[in-house]
């Protein structure tokens, strides 16, 4: 499959993701990961960029993707998206390649607070090679479109047994100019307490990082396991897209 077109560059190559990557403070993003469960990456996307991935969402080739969800027939909410095929367009897989060495660390401190003993490699490449060895073998970064009155229902992207415990959506439109409300929802669920929720403001090109299932908090007696999951609240006007990159794959 060729590469998304970008008006103003050439498709950038995985080298040049891993660098762009390489330049986000991860020292910041881990802390506010381990504090809330989320981080915002401002501006990974440049405007250009984003425009030509939503393009792809109308995109003719039947090669693009694998399938199409629309969400009211499932109880999802309201709205659709679309689950790119193999192999990936070369700016998802290169975001999906060169983001993943830098939260498996993070990941793998989660799974230690929580006396899991799952491990994750440092490259995503023998990540999937796990995934796919166990019969996940199909991909799940999606493009995912929402019109007027459309919303996402609170859920957890669990594709079978192997499942990383960090995903990243990026805002592809931009707020006010192109769509109104539909703000990114997430709430935790910590136990005998009730549901704290937040609302996470992102502009077109920021991504932000969050838990799939659950995350550890430090208690007065040590850590404990807190379920998370995410939406995005009712769109009042407008388009908005949005791509999601998860780097576990599915059944």
């Amino acid at each position: 499959m060729s590469a998304i077109p970008l008006p103003t560059s050439p498709a950038l190559q995985n080298s040049e993701w891993v660098q762009r990557a390489a330049a986000i403070d991860w020292h910041a993003a881990a802390e506010a990961l381990h504090q809330q469960g989320n981080a915002v990456l401002p501006q990974l996307l440049g405007a250009a960029e984003c425009a030509a991935v939503a393009r792809l969402y109308g995109s003719a080739d039947a090669t693009t993707f694998r399938s199409r969800v629309v969400m009211q027939r499932h109880g999802f909410g309201q709205g659709e998206y679309r689950y790119f095929s193999y192999p990936l367009p070369r700016l998802v897989a290169g975001l999906r390649e060169a983001l993943y060495p830098h939260l498996a660390p993070i990941a793998n401190q989660w799974n230690t607070a929580m006396g899991i003993d799952v491990r994750y490699p440092a490259r995503h490449a023998d990540f999937i090679a796990r995934c796919h060895a166990a019969g996940q073998v199909r991909p799940t970064p999606l493009l995912l479109q929402y019109g007027p009155g459309d919303y996402n229902c609170l859920h957890q992207d669990l594709y079978g047994e192997h499942v990383f415990p960090l995903q990243v959506a990026i805002l592809l439109s931009e707020p006010g100019r192109d769509f109104t409300g539909g703000e990114f929802v997430l709430t935790e669920q910590r136990p005998r307490m009730q549901s704290r929720a937040e609302v996470v403001p992102l502009r077109q090109g920021d991504a932000v990082v969050f838990a799939v299932h659950h995350r550890p908090v430090q208690g007065t007696r040590g850590p404990y396991r807190v379920q998370m999951r995410h939406g995005v609240s009712r769109l009042r006007s407008g388009q908005r897209h949005t791509l999601g990159v998860i780097f576990h794959d599915a059944e």
